[in-house]
């Protein structure tokens, strides 16, 4: 009999939070997981005394839900979402809906979307932010993919889905094909970016200031209450604080050697690949890229010689707020950047997103969420066709405020000898950016010099010339491509 409002395949951990989430919201959901023993296990213990009801194979599960059939995989990305897709089709029928929560590649959910509408199926790929307490108290989600299954999915996304002080739910639709999949990738690699500043900052600290760790917790739990006010602020000062089992801080502890699961990997990639210089966060992926190869560095430590130390002979407290002005100033370019990045995507696949809605959802449930998304969302309110959050007033005046102290702390951070990659380079950015002559005039110049590679004059754009140089080259210019 038809009972089940939703399925739910695949009961790691996320997937289990965010089915006893749709069921405190009143939604009957069947589960069913590959280890089928797995389904009897939660329903006897997390799920017990809910309404969640199980299914022993895809058949029993299919049979159980009301139509249109919605089908949400919190599988592993890749071949598992293909393989289950496989065996889901068959058992379903035109107009029902299949939703991989899974973190995807969104050139993937773009194929299925494609394979799954010749077969009358909606196949939509969301984003889901905010790791285990997320998905069980109120995930961000990013869903995108085949519109007509939104009416069908709304209430249940909204219902479990974070919401904002207003009331506003922190999600919403995102936009075609794989769009949902690309904003919680590029969501990801922001999230890289704000990791490595907040890092950097901490180096600052721990190594120019000479702070204690109770210290920089305390600065952090003040900074909470600033511009910076967020998640991983205020994580980073719970963490900071932490004691290890000897009354000790914990974190000087632990292995510097940063992991990473791909998603900033594939953020920096897709920067490449549309010609944006989304540079923090392609720095903050390296920088873990650097840390892990902490053997190496170990040795080069007692080789490589840095600048003679000195102490800290300034004002420390004006020191901690020019550092707290670059972080702000970075996360600033940081999001403009990955903004940037979002608007080539839907040029190219012609996705019709809302920044502002996008800036809205990671504004609450998720990782990066901060009081600073809201003036994104006002940003692109007043404006929704604003080229870049830079140009925006809010964000000008606010990069204004912070120039002076940005430039300090790269500055001393340079004559301590300590890397802050990620400050340096979106102060690269903001220099870059803002002129409006930069000198890749010599390097047109040189491209056409060895490669007869043609170049256009200001005076006349859109023209293409070659220049004979060394008077015994030719006339022949070369065929242009794109590498």
């Amino acid at each position: 009999m038809a009972e089940a409002d939703v399925a739910l395949i695949g009961l790691a951990v996320m997937g289990q939070n965010l089915v006893l989430n749709m069921n405190d919201h009143g939604f009957v959901v069947c589960v069913y997981n590959r280890t089928v023993s797995k389904v009897d296990e939660f329903l006897q213990n997390e799920a017990k005394g809910t309404n969640v009801i199980g299914a022993h194979s895809l058949k029993e599960m299919v049979a159980k839900l009301k139509e249109p059939r919605r089908v949400i995989l919190l599988v592993k990305a890749g071949q598992a979402v293909d393989d289950f897709i496989t065996k889901l089709v068959p058992l379903l029928e035109k107009g029902d809906i299949i939703i991989d929560g899974g973190n995807s590649e969104y050139r993937d959910t773009n194929r299925r979307c494609t394979e799954l509408k010749a077969k009358g199926l909606l196949f939509v790929g969301s984003g889901v932010s905010g790791g285990e307490e997320g998905a069980r108290y109120g995930p961000s989600l990013m869903p995108g993919g085949e519109k007509d299954a939104w009416p069908h999915i709304k209430n249940i996304f909204q219902s479990i889905a974070a919401t904002v002080e207003t009331g506003e739910s922190c999600c919403d639709w995102v936009g075609g094909e794989g769009s949902g999949h690309f904003v919680k990738m590029v969501h990801n690699g922001i999230e890289y970016g704000d990791m490595q500043l907040i890092a950097e900052a901490y180096h600052l600290m721990n190594d120019v200031l000479v702070m204690d760790h109770d210290q920089m917790a305390k600065v952090f739990e003040e900074w909470n209450k600033t511009e910076l006010d967020s998640f991983l602020i205020e994580i980073t000062a719970h963490i900071l604080a932490y004691k290890d089992s000897d009354g000790t801080p914990l974190v000087p502890k632990i292995l510097d050697s940063a992991g990473q699961k791909g998603t900033g990997k594939w953020t920096a990639i897709a920067a490449l690949e549309y010609g944006m210089p989304v540079t923090l966060i392609g720095e903050s992926v390296f920088a873990r890229c650097l840390s892990a190869l902490k053997t190496e560095r170990g040795h080069a430590s007692r080789l490589l010689r840095g600048p003679e130390t000195v102490s800290f002979g300034e004002d420390k407290q004006k020191f901690l707020e020019d550092i707290r002005k670059a972080l702000y100033a970075s996360k600033i370019i940081s999001y403009a950047q990955g903004f940037m990045l979002l608007r080539q995507a839907a040029k190219d696949f012609n996705w019709s997103l809302n920044y502002g809605g996008i800036a809205l959802m990671w504004r609450g449930g998720c990782i990066i969420r901060s009081v600073f998304l809201g003036k994104i969302k006002e940003a692109f309110d007043r404006n929704p066709n604003l080229d870049n959050l830079l140009l925006d007033n809010f964000f000008k005046q606010a990069i204004q405020g912070c120039q002076v102290s940005w430039r300090r702390v790269i500055t001393s951070a340079i004559q301590f000898g300590i890397p802050v990659p990620c400050f340096s380079t979106a102060l690269a950015f903001y220099d870059g950016y803002r002129h409006a002559t930069l000198p890749a005039n010599l390097i047109q110049a040189q491209r056409d010099y060895f490669g007869a590679h043609t170049y256009e004059l200001l005076s006349n754009p859109g023209v293409f010339v070659h220049t004979n140089w060394t008077g015994h080259g030719g006339t022949i210019s070369s065929s242009s491509y794109n590498a």
